[in-house]
């Protein structure tokens, strides 16, 4: 809206420029949703529904009884503010319906207990064909590799199964993580801010592009205010989900925050990205799903000396406390994108 604003009226009156800048939208779209989640949480956190602990879940009795499915709320508040601060046009807002449906099947599986795996598997995969399709459409999609100076373009027939497949990896990959203070949103947030700062930066930026010979998409910079618009909102939610946590995602925040970096790893035309900066998210929820995977289907038994997610064998056999398992996976998870996302940059 406030871009809608500069082009109408803003291009004659000097402060009205400002709704021109990327940047400055950016900036002040964090600000905005940080500032407005702290600000509605804790007025709202009482008609959430409660947690009822999970099963075998480590040290899960201490958040029985918390409000869950803070991700209603600081979800609902990144899809205004993303109405607000990303121009109409941008093909960033085709995602929000499908960001909103993440929540809303989250919020549901809190609320009632608990769709079963497979329903759950089946509405993710819905919604990431669907958010795909919104966001690639029916066209080739140019992607670029290490090792490949050329970018690759990829029919719709391949495109989108695997546009598809990365965003429901990141959906339950990120649902897995989530289950100790503040780990889930910190590793989530900053996957998204480096995403964000990747397509304002280097990939949305035709020089910087060219000179690293990375594909230019002329969106970047409107992908990059919609990534920071989503980690105001989730440091809002952090200030309160600190140890020891007040309030808890879910859900609710959990998979519309991995649909959200499924679609900036599209939009960055360079698939590996969810392994690169969301590397420790995968560890600690995705392995598990590989185990139960390939224990369920092809009765083999793989990795049975470790718990999962991660954070649980942290915290059971190494003796972590919360504290330490946050603060250790945000430090592997902050090493390994900068080193690996350098690597894909210059490796060309």
């Amino acid at each position: 809206m406030l871009n809608w604003i500069y082009e109408a009226y803003g291009r004659g009156f000097g402060p009205l420029r400002l709704f021109g800048s990327f940047f400055f939208l950016a900036a002040v779209g964090y600000a905005t949703t940080a500032i407005a989640t702290w600000v509605a949480l804790p007025r709202l956190w009482d008609r959430l529904p409660k947690d009822r602990g999970r099963a075998f879940a480590v040290n899960a009795e201490q958040s029985v009884g918390k409000p869950l499915s803070a991700g209603l709320v600081f979800v609902s508040i990144f899809c205004l503010g993303a109405l607000i601060f990303i121009p109409f046009q941008a093909a960033a807002l085709r995602s929000l319906p499908f960001i909103f449906a993440a929540m809303l099947v989250g919020y549901l599986d809190d609320r009632r207990g608990g769709f079963s795996e497979y329903q759950l598997a089946a509405m993710d995969l819905a919604i990431a064909l669907a958010a795909s399709v919104a966001v690639l459409g029916l066209r080739e999609w140019a992607i670029w590799l290490p090792g490949f100076k050329p970018a690759v373009l990829l029919s719709p027939w391949i495109g989108l199964p695997l546009a598809t497949a990365l965003i429901w990896i990141s959906i339950n990959a990120t649902n897995c993580s989530d289950g100790v203070d503040g780990v889930s949103g910190s590793l989530t947030g900053t996957a998204i801010m480096i995403l964000g700062a990747l397509l304002y930066a280097v990939i949305g930026n035709a020089d910087v592009a060219a000179h690293l010979h990375v594909p230019v998409n002329p969106e970047g910079a409107d992908w990059a205010i919609m990534a920071f618009v989503m980690v105001g909102s989730v440091s809002g939610y952090l200030w309160y989900n600190a140890a020891p946590s007040q309030v808890l995602m879910g859900d609710a925040g959990s998979r519309p925050l991995g649909l959200m970096i499924g679609l900036l790893t599209v939009a960055t035309g360079n698939p590996l990205f969810l392994l690169l900066v969301g590397s420790m998210i995968l560890a600690n929820g995705a392995t598990g799903l590989v185990k139960v995977a390939v224990t369920r289907f092809l009765g083999i038994r793989v990795l049975a000396g470790i718990r999962f997610p991660l954070h649980d064998h942290a915290r059971k056999e190494l003796g972590w406390s919360n504290t330490q398992v946050l603060v250790r996976f945000l430090i592997l998870h902050l090493g390994l994108s900068a080193l690996l996302v350098i690597l894909v940059l210059k490796i060309r």
